[in-house]
């Protein structure tokens, strides 16, 4: 191998290895970003406690006002009933300071009734978005683990492919070897037969050729000739 294909192999693997440092650093970099995200999102609803404490109060107060400016009305007609008509022009001045304070109130509470809309929507937004962010993160890290996985059992078998051919070979010679051996025991046992005449009687057996007729036979064929 030309020194060129050494140097572009390392370059690629130096390439390889400096994507996946920083495929890994944007993971953990992800994974910082989504943290401070659900803490903003958390500090939001903090926020919206807040205005919705006020939002309340502020409904409380210009209910009261409402009532104490019905009331005091009830009282002026009262006073004019009665013929009292500068104890129902002083209780008329205080209505008028109820229903300027009640204004200024009410304006003030569909402040916060639109600004708790405003946040409440933003949040919704902001906890889906962050849902579906952690979702897919989820998925790149469930794909990264497999692929590393699969990387690795790729990697070891083809450092290993090396061996086991080998490891095949050497068995391929065992079953040889032992092949060999079982013949020679096969041929040493025909040698042995034929040498001490085995084979002889086992060849004139089979052909029919000496050894004595069985008793059973003789007493058979002398029975059937009588009858």
């Amino acid at each position: 191998m030309s020194w060129s294909k050494v140097f572009t192999a390392i370059k690629g693997a130096v390439s390889e290895t400096g994507e996946t440092i920083a495929d890994n650093q944007a993971i953990r970099i992800m994974d910082q970003e989504l943290r401070e995200a659900g803490s903003e999102i958390n500090a939001a609803k903090t926020e919206l406690t807040g205005i919705m404490a006020k939002r309340k109060g502020l409904e409380r107060k210009v209910d009261d006002l409402s009532k104490k400016s019905a009331e005091h009305e009830g009282y002026a007609g009262d006073a004019l009933a009665k013929g009292d008509e500068d104890l129902a022009r002083d209780i008329c001045e205080r209505i008028g300071g109820f229903e300027e304070q009640l204004e200024t109130e009410k304006s003030l509470l569909q402040s916060f009734i639109n600004s708790e809309a405003n946040l409440k929507a933003n949040l919704k937004k902001a906890e889906g978005r962050l849902k579906h962010l952690t979702q897919q993160q989820d998925v790149l890290k469930a794909t990264e683990a497999v692929q590393k996985a699969q990387s690795t059992v790729a990697n070891r078998f083809s450092g290993s492919s090396s061996k086991m051919g080998g490891a095949m070979d050497s068995l391929e010679r065992i079953r040889k070897r032992q092949q060999e051996r079982s013949d020679r025991f096969t041929s040493a046992e025909e040698l042995a037969s034929e040498t001490s005449g085995d084979d002889l009687d086992r060849r004139m057996k089979e052909a029919g050729v000496g050894g004595a007729k069985s008793k059973t036979d003789d007493i058979f064929a002398r029975l059937k000739a009588k009858g």
